[in-house]
């Protein structure tokens, strides 16, 4: 970052639809294979939108004791999760030798739906006496990153971003800045989601937000292509280890790669809708690339919000192609949205990690389901097939309802 001291990432925990852990989370987007499936956490059947991007396989007594577990929300149990395999990856001890220094930023797009229902049925059947004294702290977002904090002992920083899809982002950028400005030496930051509820599908359902190829789940995510429809909501949470590049070359810690710019910008435009130009999308990206010093012609790959609604691929391509210019046709671009779903509140911190993952491996994940593109998306978007090469730099967006839109870019560390 251009103000400041360097930012690293030392640790990556990953809890998706395709996979509980970072590894084999990694490994099936590279094989290209898709998370999404019918929704069995509710019984959907009367909803228009019937599929989901579910996290199967996952048990939340393995990270939180069972009494305890009972009090928290599911978004709570996937912040704890992801966050202890990144504070396991990154080699970290507990107790931290410094922890007034480390510090904790968990982001929430929406916060315990599930609670929230159960407490509203609750209510409205036996009355305000039967409430439980946890419903509160089971449903507020900012209990994401004080379950954490209880249980790393991060004792610095501790709070909550809420910025729509662009929620992890916001959460990984904010946390960089709090190191590069040295009010912190260690950030656990990320983002968490688990909206797959009534609430939740209804909800985006109702805004004709959401694919309705409920017959074809596997390929009802697809950025990019003609037929798309909409986007498919998912959860789980992802979660990295940024430190100061001094503390953690003092401590021989393994390094995925170097957070060096955050730009952040707003539409100013509609609700829901990007700006058509993609004009908030293009000052995030510029914005992101100057506070790295990097020029559009350095970076190798982007990670693109890519969700698969009709405006906001067009707007994105369109603003991708503004910066890099005749550039662009050489840059890499895929959407993991294709695979993973749309993880709302997590999806930033998601991808984020991903490209840190893309530059230490010398891999990038497709974009699935791409079988005819839209003719005004005409970018390389690494259709079908993963791809191998030494990457320079990575940019991940995110952009959010309310116009709110993200940049990330990350260098490869040497």
């Amino acid at each position: 970052m251009r103000h400041g001291r360097r930012v690293v990432i030392t640790g990556i925990g990953l809890i998706t639809p395709v996979g509980v852990g970072t590894e084999l989370t990694w490994g099936r987007l590279l094989e290209g294979r898709s998370g999404l499936g019918a929704i069995t956490r509710f019984d959907a059947s009367d909803f228009s939108v019937q599929i989901a991007g579910e996290v199967s396989d996952f048990d939340p007594l393995q990270w939180v004791a069972k009494k305890e577990a009972r009090h928290m929300d599911r978004f709570i149990h996937f912040a704890i999760a992801a966050s202890q395999m990144a504070f396991e990856d990154a080699g970290l001890t507990d107790p931290l030798p410094d922890p007034e220094r480390c510090g904790t930023l968990i982001g929430v797009g929406l916060g315990g739906l599930e609670s929230l229902e159960a407490a509203a049925s609750t209510l409205a059947s036996r009355g305000p006496r039967r409430l439980s004294p946890f419903m509160i702290p089971q449903l507020i977002a900012n209990l994401a990153p004080g379950q954490v904090s209880m249980r790393l002992g991060t004792r610095g920083p501790n709070l909550s971003s809420v910025s729509a899809c662009a929620t992890g982002a916001h959460s990984v950028g904010d946390a960089a800045r709090l190191i590069a400005w040295g009010d912190a030496d260690l950030m656990v930051a990320g983002g968490a989601e688990a909206t797959i509820t009534p609430l939740g599908i209804g909800g985006f359902a109702a805004m004709k937000a959401l694919s309705t190829r409920n017959d074809d789940p596997q390929g009802a995510s697809r950025p990019f292509d003609s037929a798309r429809d909409g986007f498919v909501s998912s959860e789980g949470a992802g979660v990295v280890i940024l430190e100061s590049l001094e503390r953690a070359t003092a401590r021989g810690a393994k390094i995925y790669a170097e957070l060096a710019g955050y730009g952040q910008s707003s539409d100013a435009h509609h609700i829901t809708q990007p700006a058509p130009d993609g004009r908030g999308a293009r000052a995030a990206m510029q914005l992101a690339l100057d506070d790295a010093g990097l020029n559009p012609s350095d970076v190798d790959y982007l990670n693109a919000h890519g969700t698969s609604t009709p405006a906001g691929d067009i707007a994105e391509t369109k603003a991708i192609k503004s910066v890099w210019g005749e550039g662009a046709s050489s840059l890499w671009v895929s959407s993991t949205k294709s695979m993973l779903g749309h993880m709302l509140g997590a999806a930033g911190s998601v991808e984020l990690a991903l490209c840190a993952l893309a530059l230490k491996c010398g891999a990038v994940p497709p974009t699935i389901n791409l079988s005819d593109p839209d003719p005004e998306c005409d970018l390389d978007y690494v259709a079908h097939e993963a791809r191998e090469r030494a990457l320079r730099a990575t940019l991940s967006n995110s952009f959010g309802f309310g116009g709110t839109n993200v940049s990330l870019a990350l260098k490869a560390f040497s």
